[in-house]
C-alpha cells in the first residue's frame, strides 16, 4: 500500500459492478493508487480487472462505490473530461493518417497551437526512438513500432493518468519482450501513472510496482511483484503467480508461523503457515520449482521425501525433472542446465530437499 507519507492520487472506494443487478463482476474494490505508481490488474478471463479498467475510464457505469482522481470524484465525469490516456491491443491508430498525424491528433483537438504541436510531434518521435517515421502510415510499420506509436499517442498530450488493456497481447514473444522494456523506460523517465491490465503474470511481474491479483471480481491480494511470488496469500495466488507445485497432507501441529504436516508415505514436511491454517485440518503445501533440490546437493535444507522418477526434459537454460510421490502426486523440479545436473532413468528413485521458508501451507 501507499506509505503513510504519499499522497493518493487515484483511489477506488467499494466500487462495485453489475450487469444485470443481480450478480456482481466487481465485489467491493478498493484500492488506493500513489501518483507515479504502475499498477497491474492481473487475473483470469472473466475475472473482472477489464471492467475495473473500463469503469476508470467512464465506458462503464459504477454500480456502487466511488473512484476519484487527485481528490475529484470521477464516477459521474464523461470520459473524454478525465483527462485519461489509453493504450488498446489493436493500437487504434488512424490508418488514413501519418505517425505525425497520429500523435498530432490528441493537440489539435485540445486546441493547442501549430508551432507547439510540431515541437511536442517532434519531441515523441524522438522518445519512441522513430524520429524518421512521421512521414510513414501505420500500414507501413511492425507491430511494435505501431504499439510505440500508439503509445507516444497517449502520453502526448500530458494525461494525468494512462490506461492500458492487453496492450501487448498481438505481439510475439521477443516484441512483447521489447516492448515491455519500452514502456518501462518511458515509464521511469517520465514519472507517469499506469493502470495496466493482463493475463501474462511475467508481463506483470517484469513491469509493475504493485499487482493486484482477480478472481471472480474479487482481489485476491495486492502487493508487490516480490511479494506476491514469494509469499502468495492463498493457494490461488501461489497457482497463478508462477509455477508451483501442491502437495497434500494434513496439519499436524502450528508453532508460531510454522506448520508441520504429514504427507503420504509417512514423510513429515515443515512449511510456512499461512492464515487460516488449523492443526488436524486438511492442507495443501506449494513449493516453487525451482526452490526443489535433488541429492546430493550442496545447500543445506530441512525436508527430505522420497519419490520416483517419471520423466525430465531438456529446455535449454535448464533442465525439467518430473518425480511422483506414492500417493501420485507428481512434482516438477527446475535444475541449472550444468555439468551437475543429475542423470536418472524413469522408475529411478530419488530424494528430493527444500527449504521450510521456501513452502508455504494453505487450508483446503
Amino acid at each position: 500500500m501507499p506509505s503513510d507519507t504519499s499522497e493518493v492520487f487515484l483511489k477506488f472506494n467499494n466500487v462495485k459492478k453489475s450487469y444485470d443487478q443481480k450478480s456482481l463482476v466487481v465485489k467491493d474494490f478498493s484500492l488506493d493508487v500513489e501518483k507515479g505508481e504502475f499498477i497491474t490488474l492481473l487475473g483470469p478471463s472473466g475475472s473482472g480487472k477489464s471492467t475495473v479498467l473500463m469503469m476508470l475510464a467512464g465506458f462503464e457505469g459504477v454500480t456502487g462505490g466511488d473512484i476519484s482522481i487527485a481528490g475529484q470524484s470521477v464516477t459521474r465525469t464523461a470520459p473524454y473530461k478525465r483527462n485519461i490516456g489509453m493504450v488498446f491491443q489493436n493500437y487504434a491508430l488512424f490508418p488514413h493518417m501519418t505517425i505525425a498525424e497520429n500523435l498530432a491528433y490528441p493537440l489539435q483537438v485540445r486546441k493547442m497551437p501549430k508551432a507547439d504541436v510540431k515541437e511536442r510531434v517532434n519531441e515523441y518521435l524522438n522518445l519512441i526512438e522513430m524520429g524518421d517515421f512521421g512521414g510513414r502510415y501505420p500500414g507501413q510499420l511492425s507491430g511494435g513500432q505501431r504499439q510505440r506509436v500508439a503509445l507516444a499517442r497517449a502520453l502526448i498530450f500530458e494525461p494525468t493518468l494512462i490506461l492500458m488493456d492487453e496492450p501487448l497481447g498481438a505481439l510475439d514473444k521477443k516484441l512483447r519482450e521489447q516492448m515491455q522494456y519500452e514502456i518501462t523506460r518511458l515509464h521511469q523517465k517520465l514519472g507517469f501513472t499506469v493502470i495496466y491490465v493482463t493475463h501474462d503474470q511475467t508481463e506483470a511481474l517484469s513491469m509493475s510496482s504493485r499487482i493486484a491479483v482477480f478472481n471472480d471480481g474479487v482481489v485476491q491480494q495486492c502487493a508487490a511483484p516480490a511479494e506476491l511470488y514469494e509469499r502468495p496469500a492463498n493457494a490461488f495466488v501461489a497457482d497463478f503467480i508462477g509455477e508451483n507445485n501442491f502437495i497434500p497432507g494434513k496439519v499436524v501441529k502450528i508453532a508460531q508461523d510454522q506448520a508441520t504436516v504429514a504427507v503420504s508415505g509417512g514423510a513429515t514436511i515443515t512449511a510456512v503457515a499461512s492464515e487460516g491454517l488449523r492443526e488436524g485440518g486438511d492442507c495443501v503445501i506449494s513449493v516453487r520449482p525451482e526452490k526443489l533440490f535433488i541429492q546430493p546437493t550442496s545447500h543445506a535444507y530441512d525436508n527430505e521425501v522420497k519419490a520416483e522418477h517419471v520423466t525430465h526434459y531438456y529446455v535449454g537454460d535448464f533442465i525439467r525433472y518430473y518425480f511422483k510421490f506414492a500417493n501420485g502426486t507428481e512434482i516438477n523440479i527446475k535444475v541449472l542446465n550444468d555439468l551437475a545436473a543429475p542423470d536418472f532413468k524413469e522408475g529411478d528413485e530419488g530424494t528430493l530437499v527444500w527449504l521450510t521458508k521456501d513452502c508455504i501451507a494453505f487450508p483446503t
